[in-house]
């Protein structure tokens, strides 16, 4: 599939990446990690682990500010 281009598109497709299932949330991080379940994509809860990992820095983000103000 890498390097593919289909009928109509421009870009080449590339290989998806490795995907294993895991059973909750806690189990996902435990594994993979906050960083590689958030920007690696290595399970289902990519998502979940990004919008995590937003609040986290917007919190450290909205600490400093407030500190500094």
């Amino acid at each position: 599939m890498s390097g593919e281009v289909r009928e109509g598109e421009r870009i080449p497709r590339r290989e998806p990446p490795q995907f294993e299932e895991a059973g909750s949330f806690a189990e996902a991080i435990t594994r993979d990690g906050l960083f590689g379940t958030a920007l690696d994509d290595k399970n289902q809860y990519g998502p979940v682990a990004m919008m995590v990992l937003l609040l986290i820095v917007a919190a450290i983000t909205g600490t400093v500010i407030r500190l500094l103000g």
